[in-house]
């Protein structure tokens, strides 16, 4: 049977004190910073996944106890882990894993963890249920439920649904963060490359309102014209003191 220790010392084997010294830089954990605090080894996505094919059995208290971990590469092991075995589980176990996700939000705490995970279970599993739980998220005041809520849209937008992504963002306009405005200018943009005349109706109505990053995000795939157009008016609502 896979033991949570031979997963932890598996990890610990690829571990590199500079590679974790540029991580905790890329991912802000200074003070104040969103990544405040969190503990990093040095192990690079492909050696966790790596790691996470190995035991890819491993049990759920397992799973959780190392989703409880203060080290970021373990956490993201149990993500890791989590979604091999939910896309593989049965309904009863998919059921299991999503509900063991939403109990423990509070450590899925930094973008990656949210984006890696959140569409291949969250939104997988709500494909066809109602979604209630999602705008639920989204009114969180802890930012990684937020981010959750909106990312996990992404399995919507892949099998042609648009309403909860739309809905979301108009829903998170006025978010503080940046990492919101990205994360609802990411799914817009994903949006558009599927159907551009659902984000051009968007944008008709909130370009000039919307945050700045969001709607950068959101044209990124227009062509240089229509996005230098769409920045300009957005412009003049800065000067008459709209943007938001």
């Amino acid at each position: 049977m896979e033991k949570l220790a031979d997963a932890k010392k598996s990890l610990n084997y690829y571990a590199s004190t500079e590679k974790a010294q540029v991580l905790r830089s890329f991912f802000k954990t200074g003070k104040g910073e969103y990544g405040e605090g969190d503990i990093f080894i040095g192990v690079t996505v492909p050696q966790i996944r790596m790691v996470a094919k190995h035991f890819a059995e491993l049990g759920q208290k397992d799973i959780l106890k190392l989703l409880h971990s203060k080290i970021h590469e373990e956490r993201e092991l149990a993500l890791f882990i989590w979604v091999s075995q939910y896309q593989k589980g049965d309904t009863a176990l998919r059921q299991k894993i999503f509900q063991a996700y939403l109990g423990h939000t509070e450590f899925i705490n930094n973008w990656d963890l949210v984006d890696l995970s959140a569409p291949k279970i969250i939104g997988d599993f709500l494909l066809d249920k109602k979604r209630d739980i999602l705008y639920a998220l989204a009114q969180s005041p802890l930012l990684w439920d937020r981010r959750i809520a909106v990312v996990a849209t992404l399995a919507f937008i892949r099998a042609g649904q648009f309403d909860e992504p739309i809905r979301l963002a108009e829903n998170l306009m006025n978010d503080k963060e940046a990492l919101m405005h990205k994360a609802c200018g990411w799914m817009l943009r994903e949006v558009g490359k599927r159907d551009a005349a659902v984000l051009r109706a968007f944008l008709k109505k909130h370009s000039r309102v919307m945050p700045r990053t969001m709607l950068r995000y959101a044209i990124e795939k227009f062509d240089r014209q229509e996005r230098y157009a769409y920045l300009a008016d957005g412009a003049k609502s800065i000067i008459y003191g709209k943007d938001k």
